[in-house]
């Protein structure tokens, strides 16, 4: 009996070692790949930053266009009886890369505006190219009310929502005028920085602190359909604390970032100011100055110029003069791409036509996308797309570029921006 017990042990014993070794290689593989993967686990979350799902980490400046030939979107606006200059400024400032809405305010009649409309929708370029639009559902528009601002804002969303890529946007009036050929004006923005703002500006209010700042004026075409001057209440208010008030030139020209930002207003500045200049006279001489001076983002970005060549009082009045054949000379030696203000059918308008910018008979101002000399035809010929970033830029050029490079290049370009 006792000579069986060790090969009974021997027999039991080898399997146990076998199994305890076994045992311990699959504890410790298991040990070693679950502290792995655990680890690799805790590992990722700090490689990988998790950014807070806000709105306002979505809405940034947007990059501008790397196109060598830059893109303009016009807001060319007008009220009762502007039907007709309306149409001669369009075509005078058409060139097919840019972009237009046109707008006729509710003071001119059903027939005016749907007038306007028609001639949008038929006129044979138009029609093929689809670069015009006319605002259907108008605006009432109030003179020195903030519904001006609201216009404005409108035609800007309009042509960012279907205008596709464009660089510049720049507000006139039917009473505005070109002085340079659109060739002229897009060979000179080729060479400049896309996020500059032409708008002239001033912190120094003077006396619209006391005459426009602190008076409450109501802007009735915020509620009403019959057009009526703003009135004013009783109760007078302080400046502002929380920001800086600005004032210049109602006539802009404004890049795509910023009316991106001050439509989009992701830190809410652009709509506060708005609702302060709701209840300011004159408010297109305020509104996007103040904003604009405001923003850390784009207050370098300020060109103190409007662009326009406006013959006024000293001291300025309400209204400029109306511009005649006299002023024709001092026109040109402005160097401005635009003019302001034109009466319906002025002489100096086919002075400017036949001198300046060398229009058809059909309103149109030849460049690189078309030419009469071709086939000596005095209408647009058929429009080829391939020809658009053609420019044939002439004597138009040579002045605007000094104008812009005399701003841009002066010594004090820094400090007249936003002081």
């Amino acid at each position: 009996m006792d000579t069986n017990k060790p090969q009974k042990k021997k027999k039991w014993f080898l399997p146990l070692v076998v199994s305890l070794l076994l045992s311990t290689l699959l504890i410790f593989i298991t040990v070693f790949t679950s502290s792995s993967s655990s680890s690799a686990l805790f590992y990722r979350p700090r490689v990988k930053k998790h950014l807070p799902h806000f709105v306002e980490s979505k809405l940034k400046i947007s990059e501008t266009s790397k196109n060598p030939v830059p893109r303009l979107a016009y807001l060319i606006s007008g009220s009762v009886g502007d039907g007709g200059s309306l149409k001669r400024t369009l075509k005078a400032l058409y060139h097919p890369r840019n972009q237009y809405a046109v707008h006729l305010d509710l003071e001119a009649s059903a027939e005016e505006r749907l007038d306007l409309a028609r001639f949008v929708k038929e006129e044979p370029l138009f029609a093929k190219l689809g670069n015009v639009r006319a605002v259907v559902r108008a605006n009432l528009v109030t003179y020195r009310g903030p519904t001006m601002v609201t216009n404005t804002l409108h035609a800007a969303a309009i042509l960012l929502k279907e205008g596709g890529e464009w660089d510049w946007f720049i507000n006139l009036s039917a009473s505005d005028y070109p002085l340079v050929t659109q060739d002229d004006l897009l060979h000179v923005l080729s060479s400049i920085p896309r996020n500059l703002n032409f708008i002239e500006h001033t912190s120094d209010i003077g006396w619209k602190e006391d005459q426009r700042a602190k008076p409450v004026i109501i802007d009735p075409g915020l509620y009403s359909r019959q057009k009526s001057d703003v009135f004013w209440i009783s109760q007078k208010r302080s400046v502002p604390t929380a920001y800086k008030l600005f004032t210049g030139s109602a006539w802009m020209m404004l890049s795509r970032p910023f009316i991106e930002y001050i439509l989009w207003g992701w830190d809410n500045l652009p709509r506060t100011v708005l609702m302060y200049y709701a209840n300011f006279l004159s408010s297109p001489e305020g509104y996007f100055h103040t904003v604009i001076c405001n923003a850390e983002e784009f207050r370098n970005t300020t060109v103190n110029h409007d662009l326009h060549f406006i013959s006024w009082d000293n001291p300025p009045k309400q209204h400029p003069h109306f511009l005649i054949m006299d002023d024709f000379q001092r026109m040109v030696d402005s160097n401005a791409p635009f003019a302001r203000k034109f009466g319906r059918n002025e002489s100096v308008l086919d002075k400017i036509d036949s001198e300046l910018l060398g229009c058809n008979a059909n309103g149109y101002v030849p460049g690189g996308w078309f030419s009469t000399q071709a086939n000596g035809s005095a209408t647009v010929p058929d429009y080829s797309l391939k020809n658009i970033t053609t420019l044939r830029p002439g004597l138009g050029a040579q002045r605007l570029k000094r104008l812009v490079t005399s701003l841009i290049s002066a010594e004090d370009f820094h400090a007249k921006q936003c002081t």
